[in-house]
């Protein structure tokens, strides 16, 4: 791994994830979450703050030690236990039925295996538990899309691995979820990074 995906690219994504939009959509989900929660792609923590007293503690996964230990930095104002583990998403060390929330936000975008691990989201989550999820990806006006495949092979270089182009729902639901609530607009900014997706799916 070089200098920039290990030290520069974290810090990127952190100021770019503290913007106005994002964090009202983190605002809005976040705090449905409950119980046992399991955060995959924790980050550098930006959720942490969002969660509601409704949760009994918290499991947040990574695969960036670098932002695994910007996470750290902000636990000690944390009123619920929190474990943070530096593991891929397509390989979950939990039993299964785990969990009774699973939150993913701005992270199915860059993991290699999306399907494995929405697998395995499913698998560690209790039979009536809920995936929370926010995430950019493919837009339905065509034009938008033609510029999203074209970017995305030179974006992943630069985006540690980020896809602009992956179709969220139709990942989701062929995982045996049922998304029982969907939002789907554009944030502001430019439209092949920015069209979204907020829901709520549980296990079929």
């Amino acid at each position: 791994m070089g200098l920039y995906q290990k030290f520069i690219l974290p810090r990127l994504i952190d100021v770019a994830m503290r913007n106005k939009e994002v964090t009202a959509r983190r605002a809005e989900l976040i705090p449905k979450a409950s119980g046992a929660v399991l955060e995959i792609g924790i980050g550098s923590g930006l959720n942490l703050s969002f969660y509601s007293s409704g949760i009994t503690h918290l499991s947040g996964i990574d695969s960036s030690p670098e932002f695994l230990s910007m996470a750290r930095r902000k636990l000690n104002a944390s009123p619920y236990p929190v474990k943070l583990f530096c593991r891929s998403a397509e390989e979950l060390l939990f039993d299964d039925g785990s969990f009774d929330t699973v939150v993913v936000t701005w992270t199915l975008c860059s993991i290699p295996h999306p399907v494995r691990a929405l697998a395995e989201i499913k698998r560690v989550l209790k039979p009536d538990g809920r995936f929370l999820f926010v995430e950019h990806g493919l837009s339905p006006d065509p034009k938008v899309q033609a510029w999203q495949h074209r970017l995305t092979p030179m974006w992943k270089r630069i985006g540690g691995g980020c896809h602009l182009n992956r179709k969220i729902d139709d990942l989701v639901r062929p995982a045996g979820f049922n998304i029982v609530e969907l939002q789907t607009t554009y944030l502001p900014g430019p439209r092949p990074m920015t069209f979204t997706y907020q829901g709520i799916a549980c296990p079929a």
